[in-house]
């Protein structure tokens, strides 16, 4: 018999230890001596010692957790926060609720190193709030029918870039957008004046936003009437009343922003412009059978 195990073996005898370092020594010995005999040396009760044999199990499970917490989030050169994490957890296997993994990140000082956030323009009513049209109806039945359109920040290198897109929701198509280091009026004033000029005649959709202060200025009401496109606001503070576009946002976070490491700002930005036409043209989607937003809408189109 090993000098090992003799030693293990005395330490129970010995009576020292707490009732889970005994356990701990009983399930170490499990395989070489009955558990009967070992529980009796150790003067250990058999329910203590599975009670102790759960926790430790409970324990090793954690630390596995951990582990591939841990490195999920290094692989992702710290891109990746609880949510996606939680997702690639379920994609090796682990059944993990996202607030455990929001929990332990906290315990292990993890944190996304990287956001993108929705750019919050709203400062009151600084102009006209147009009623809420959309009401949450996303369905369509022919292109150029609702439109909505929203900002949104990035902030890369200790510097800022503002997404001004308007989508089609017929098939997600990108109309227009325009990208600025500053979140200007002319934003959303260009932006609009792309989406105006690849209207067809007679279309007049309604084009939905939050209630920030560049859709509420005159000018940008203005160009909207003169085209008589019907301007529809989301309830203040509530963005699910624009939840497509958010989505959108979501992707371009997803896909773009946390799939690799940029160098600058001219280079995330000269990255964003390819994958946006990528997403219009060339991104396959589900819900469009398979088609890409623009081959999606060019069939609509030409069926109508």
């Amino acid at each position: 018999m090993g000098e090992c195990i003799l030693k293990k073996i005395a330490s129970l005898n010995s009576g020292r230890g707490t009732p889970r370092q005994r356990a701990q020594v009983i399930w170490e010995l499990r395989h070489e001596f009955k558990l009967s005999l070992l529980l009796e040396i150790a003067e250990l009760p058999r329910s203590t010692y599975y009670y102790y044999i759960k926790h430790m199990k409970d324990e090793d499970k954690d630390n596995e957790i951990r582990k591939q917490i841990s490195d999920i989030f290094h692989e992702n050169k710290g891109r990746y926060g609880y949510r996606r994490i939680t997702m690639e957890m379920y994609n090796r296997g682990y059944v993990i609720n996202h607030k455990t993994v929001l929990r332990l990140m906290n315990e292990e000082k993890i944190k996304c190193m990287v956001r993108i956030k929705k750019y919050r323009s709203y400062k009151g009513e600084v102009g006209k709030v147009a009623p809420n049209l959309l009401e949450r109806d996303f369905s369509t039945s022919a292109p150029n029918e609702k439109w909505v359109t929203d900002v949104t920040e990035f902030s890369l290198f200790g510097r800022k870039l503002y997404l001004s897109p308007i989508l089609d929701l017929h098939s997600s198509y990108l109309v227009s957008y325009t990208i600025s280091e500053h979140p200007a009026l002319s934003l959303v004033l260009n932006m609009a004046r792309q989406a105006l000029s690849v209207l067809p005649r007679g279309a007049e959709p309604i084009l939905h936003s939050d209630q920030g202060w560049q859709y509420q200025h005159k000018q940008y009401q203005k160009l909207l009437k003169d085209h008589s496109i019907k301007q529809s606001m989301s309830r203040k503070s509530n963005c699910l009343d624009n939840a497509v576009i958010e989505n959108f946002f979501g992707l371009v976070k997803s896909e773009l922003l946390y799939m690799k490491e940029f160098d600058s700002m001219d280079q995330f930005k000269a990255e964003l412009i390819e994958y946006l036409d990528y997403y219009n043209n060339r991104r396959i989607k589900a819900k469009l059978k398979g088609l890409p937003p623009a081959v999606h809408r060019k069939q609509a189109l030409e069926v109508a």
